[in-house]
């Protein structure tokens, strides 16, 4: 019953009744919106956060910290016999040709009490690099060389700012006093120079994070990829034309069907089990290698592609399908020459999307071995090799502050290629798509 409102009822409009209500509606509306707003923007800022996180700890990989050094390639040290014997040139002591030219700028010598810290301020890799030289050029031998060394990463850390000697007791960080005053004094004779870090896209995994580069992870990566796109487009996109235009709706392809979207939904580490038991222990594939990486990340887009390709399919409309039959095409032809090129850009996204997934999966590629410590960059696909996402995995296990940025400096790399492959797919679908 209405209340008396100090109205007569008889006197009462349609517009008093439904005002009311109206307003209450419009009040949640806006409401809603309101929730919706601030949930898009909560969204929006913890992805900001996210990237601003993992830039700010990952810049400073990009760039790396060298010393210039004039090395005497001292013929007592290098070659004693002076017989230009390969082996001894091969075996001589060249981390000692560097720390002679850094005692040099220091005016120590080999004796002084601090001498050991001096040598820590290059990298061990560079003596490869000066016997490499020497080796190649043995009529150098006895001159003095200008060579651009790698600075070792603590000695990296500390001219990026990351490590920090101010209110810190000397034996509670890595870096030491004597240390800080031979940088500075490299840094006043220009001997140290900031560059692009070349090695961290030309090198592959290494103890030593200076010297530590993503090169054999990426090919890795590329060589998975490269077997889930020729394993799984061509099974993946048969089967979804032959379930969607040729099978019979029957008890039997209802199960495979439910079966195909539940597949789609189990988790990665199930397949990794799966290839881990059939392709290695069964097969006998070779470890570690992206041959089996591959295969296992082709099981599990399967699905995915399946799915979106009966998608496809099912949007294009019969009346093409029996336009091309009534002009006399067979089931076959009007199928591949009608239906499969106006569903081909559905598809094409499908299948970037779900590859732009197989590679950022880590955990199907931990139980194939694709976790280990490969310095080696690989070459084909059986050779044994690592992927982008594992080395991640491994390098945030280091505690070691120069292998935390080269982690977030990976982990930009990685979602550089999955926005390029999204991206890729969005303008596929959005450029070829056509509207029914």
């Amino acid at each position: 019953m209405l209340r008396n409102t100090g109205k007569n009822m008889s006197s009462l409009t349609i517009n008093d009744v439904v005002q009311p209500i109206s307003s209450k509606r419009r009040n949640k509306e806006k409401l809603f919106e309101i929730y919706g707003i601030v949930a898009i923007l909560f969204a929006i800022s913890m992805l900001l956060i996210l990237f601003a996180s993992i830039f700010s700890k990952g810049y400073s990989a990009f760039f790396q910290t060298r010393i210039i050094l004039d090395i005497e390639l001292q013929e007592q040290v290098v070659d004693p016999d002076g017989a230009r014997n390969i082996d001894v040139i091969r075996g001589a002591n060249y981390t000692k040709l560097i720390n002679n030219s850094l005692y040099d700028i220091m005016d120590i010598d080999s004796s002084h009490p601090k001498a050991k810290e001096i040598s820590s301020i290059s990298t061990y890799n560079n003596m490869l690099l000066i016997r490499d030289y020497v080796v190649s050029n043995p009529d150098q031998i006895g001159t003095i060389k200008k060579f651009n060394l790698i600075a070792s990463d603590d000695v990296d850390q500390y001219i990026k700012g990351n490590i920090t000697v101010t209110g810190i007791s000397e034996n509670n960080r890595k870096i030491s006093n004597f240390q800080v005053d031979a940088i500075k004094k490299l840094e006043s004779n220009g001997n140290v120079l900031k560059v692009f870090n070349k090695t961290f896209f030309t090198k592959s995994d290494s103890r030593e994070p200076e010297v530590s580069g993503i090169l054999g992870a990426l090919l890795g990566s590329f060589y998975c990829l490269l077997v889930a796109l020729f394993v799984a487009v061509p099974l993946g996109v048969f089967s979804a034309i032959y379930l969607q235009e040729f099978a019979k709706k029957n008890k039997f392809t209802d199960f495979i069907e439910i079966n195909i979207n539940n597949l789609a939904a189990v988790p990665s580490i199930v397949f990794g089990l799966l290839g881990l038991s059939v392709f290695i222990n069964f097969f006998h594939l070779p470890r570690s290698a992206p041959l089996v990486g591959g295969l296992v990340l082709a099981l599990m887009s399967l699905p995915t592609i399946v799915i979106v390709t009966r998608a496809s399919l099912l949007a294009v409309p019969d009346s093409i399908r029996d336009g091309a039959m009534a002009l006399g095409a067979s089931k076959m032809q009007a199928i591949f020459n009608q239906v499969l090129p106006l569903a081909t850009p559905g598809i094409c996204t499908g299948v970037i999307i779900s590859l732009a997934r197989a590679l950022g999966e880590t955990a199907p590629l931990l139980m194939i071995g694709m976790i280990a410590f490969i310095p080696d960059i690989p070459t084909s696909i059986t050779d044994p090799s690592t992927a982008l996402p594992a080395q991640i995995f491994m390098w945030a296990d280091h505690p070691e502050r120069a292998f935390v940025e080269r982690t977030s400096a990976a982990i930009l790399i990685l979602l550089s290629f999955l926005i390029v492959m999204n991206s890729a797919a969005i303008y596929i679908r959005y450029k070829f798509e056509k509207k029914w």
